[in-house]
This record gives structure tokens, sequence and C-alpha cells, in this order.
């Protein structure tokens, strides 16, 4: 479902960048921390999620504070992978004279289970929502861009990915299926123009993490990692630690034995 289907809103105002951005995965956490961070930034943005009354909301906010009409919505389950094509070329041709500048995949979930224990139809959904869905929206989208010369594509992994551990071990995987596939399509994409940027966060407050008892030192809020998600992107890096201080933890973890690995409350 789109605006139009929604309630028809006005023409997107043109940015005065002449940058277009989507976000996919917007309705709530870093998705929607992102898109506020783009919009402020001078991107015209088109968001999609699953959650079409949280988008509207969204627009509205931030259409208010730029001044602007400078965000449309597109309510759409990213596990509905045969209608990605059609909705991207209506986001592209939306997006009008804007060119498509960044894409950024944010979409996912992580089911709390219950005893430590997942029911499979919950793993389905996190390999098809994590990994799934965003090889086929960033692969299309890498088309679009290759086509273009130009552009960034960005993938939302997670420290999650680094290593095999306790706890939601569908997830994990789901993450790190991600990454491999991210750091596969950045050589795929060399000297295209196009560039892949895979972001790792460690703890962030969103709704993902909400019951989760985590050390307040190190959890950092959405908006915050939006702003490092948006300026490691438009700097074209291809792995960024958010916060960066993750990048030593992580790399301490992957290389810990497993006799230690096993012992420890990871």
């Amino acid at each position: 479902m789109t605006d139009t289907a929604m309630a028809r809103p006005q023409s997107m105002t043109a940015s005065p960048s002449g940058r277009g951005a989507l976000v996919i995965g917007a309705s709530s956490g870093i998705g929607a921390a992102l898109a506020g961070e783009l919009a402020r930034r001078g991107y015209t943005v088109a968001l999609v999620a699953r959650r079409g009354d949280m988008l509207s909301r969204l627009r509205d906010q931030f259409n208010q504070s730029t001044g602007d009409i400078r965000v449309r919505i597109y309510a759409h389950d990213v596990r509905d992978y045969d209608a990605v094509p059609e909705l991207l070329e209506q986001i592209v041709s939306d997006l009008g004279g804007q060119r498509l500048e960044m894409v950024v995949y944010t979409a996912g979930i992580m089911p709390e289970g219950e005893m430590g224990a997942w029911p499979f139809e919950e793993e389905r959904a996190m390999i098809e929502t994590n990994t799934i869905g965003a090889i086929r929206w960033l692969g299309l989208a890498a088309d679009i861009l290759r086509a273009q010369g130009r552009g960034t594509l960005v993938g939302v992994s997670s420290v999650a990915g680094e290593r095999g551990r306790r706890g939601n071990g569908v997830y994990q995987a789901s993450k790190a299926a991600l990454t491999t596939w991210l750091e596969s399509l950045r050589y795929r994409l060399k000297d295209s123009g196009v560039r892949v940027t895979t972001i790792k966060p460690g703890y962030v407050a969103t709704p993902l993490t909400t019951g989760l008892n985590l050390p307040r030192r190190m959890v950092i809020s959405a908006d915050d990692a939006a702003r490092r998600i948006v300026t490691a992107a438009e700097r074209g890096r291809a792995v960024v630690y958010v916060p960066g201080y993750w990048r030593p933890i992580m790399w301490i973890i992957r290389h810990l034995p497993a006799f230690l690995m096993v012992r420890l409350p990871l």
C-alpha cells in the first residue's frame, strides 16, 4: 500500500540538495531515526515499513518540522518479495527529479522466545525479514544505482552476527549472513560508482531491545545511532561499528578460543 492508497498526499517538494533516499524498515527504532536525520540533512525521503499508521505519523511529523513535503510513505511487508520490483519502480518515479542517492535496509525482528527457545515460525521470520528481505531490496536497488553510476547502499547488520553465542542463534545467523552478503555485494560493485556500507550497531535503545538487561553505559539512543550511520554512509565507509568502541570489543570476542566462549555468559 502506498501513500496514494492511504490518503492522497501533496507532491513531494524538490529537495534543495537534489538527493533522494529510501529507508526500508522505517516505522520505529533506528529506521525512524534515520528518516528524520536524512530529512534534516536535506534529502527527499521515501519510507517503507509494514505499519502504515506509524508511517503516517512520521510523515506528518517530518514534513511539519522541515516545512516541506519532503517525506513520502509506502506500507509494505518486506517478506512480500514479489511486490518489491514494482514498488521500487514506483518510489523512484515518485522521487521525480531527485536522484536516488542512498538506500538503507534496516528492517529487522528479534522475537523474545521463551525459556531460551524459539518456535520455527519465528526463526523463519527472522531469516526472511533480516536477511532475505535485505537481499531482495538492496539487490534490486544495486541495479538502479549502478545504472546511474553512483549512490550508496546501506545494510544495518549487528555485532550479534560476529560470532555464535548463547541466546538467539537464528538472529545471530541472520545478521552474519547479511554481513557476508553485503561484503560480496561490495566486491561485485567495485568500480561501478556504487558504495556499500555495512553498519554493525551494538546496544541501541529501540523497541527491539526493550526488556533486555543491557549495561546502561553502553546503550546509545536511536537518534545518536542514526547520526553516526548517515555520516558514515555519506563518507563512503565500508564497515562501521556503532559506536566505534565495538570494533575492538568484537575483535576480542571473535578471537576467544571456544573453550573460553562456552564458559562465558555471552
